[in-house]
């Protein structure tokens, strides 16, 4: 009896520190961006969306003002350009330069317009069917396994007259 007990409370005390130490694991900012990219090159943005902190500020360079909220981070982003460019690939460029909780990194954006056009005025949306392949730059903050803000940047004038939208 003894040392069926003995093995329960050892059973229990590894079990027990194996779940405090996978419930305090904190993943490197590269780990939850990697996780991030899957979502968006898997053409999923609620997958995608599961990287982002539910209070995630979002910043577009080419927008001008930040967006709040991984609801409207995931519609008003992710999804918008999954929808634009079904076939989009992001990848990131060169090696990134990371902190404890930020990470820094050029990245590649490409795909062909088979969805809604990215401007809205030009022909009513409709899609230009056209390729693009255009580079920027993203700052990522992550806490907690989570992205909490990102901000990109990148030359929409370049990506635009790729699209024909601006000659």
């Amino acid at each position: 009896m003894y040392t069926a007990i003995s093995r329960r409370l050892a059973l229990a005390t590894v079990v027990g520190g194996l779940m405090l130490s996978a419930a305090s694991w904190a993943a490197t900012p590269l780990q939850v961006v990697q996780q991030y990219m899957a979502g968006w090159n898997a053409h999923d943005a609620n997958q995608a969306a599961m990287a982002l902190d539910p209070e995630v500020e979002y910043y577009d360079v080419t927008v001008g003002e930040s967006q709040y909220g991984v609801m409207v981070a995931r519609d008003n982003v992710i999804r918008f350009f999954i929808n634009s460019f079904p076939d989009l690939k992001w990848e990131m460029l060169g090696e990134p330069v990371q902190g404890k909780e930020q990470i820094a990194f050029r990245w590649r954006f490409s795909g062909t317009n088979s969805g809604p056009n990215i401007d809205a005025t030009v022909d009513g949306g409709k899609p230009t069917g056209k390729p693009i392949s255009f580079e920027g730059v993203s700052l990522i903050k992550v806490k907690h396994n989570r992205i909490v803000y990102q901000g990109d940047f990148y030359d929409a004038l370049s990506l635009n007259k790729q699209l024909g939208n601006i000659k």
